[in-house]
């Protein structure tokens, strides 16, 4: 019984550290990943993001010339 005690404590920890490593994750890391998606896909399209309305603005970094159409 002792054993199964100790498995048991181990599960519980187990799960309770990828919980843990999981909200650290989801607080910290993703609003990153997200805004450098959004900024690159921007950025990409030829807009601006702008990080106060966390959307892209609608003044255009450069203007195409007559060669790129």
């Amino acid at each position: 019984m002792k054993e199964a005690t100790g498995e048991l404590n181990m599960t519980v920890v187990t799960v309770i550290a990828i919980a843990a490593v999981a909200a650290i994750v989801t607080v910290f890391v993703l609003p990153t990943i997200r805004t450098q998606i959004k900024t690159r896909t921007c950025n990409s399209a030829g807009w601006e993001y702008d990080p106060n309305t966390k959307d892209c603005s609608t003044t255009q970094k450069y203007t195409p010339t007559s060669d790129e159409g």
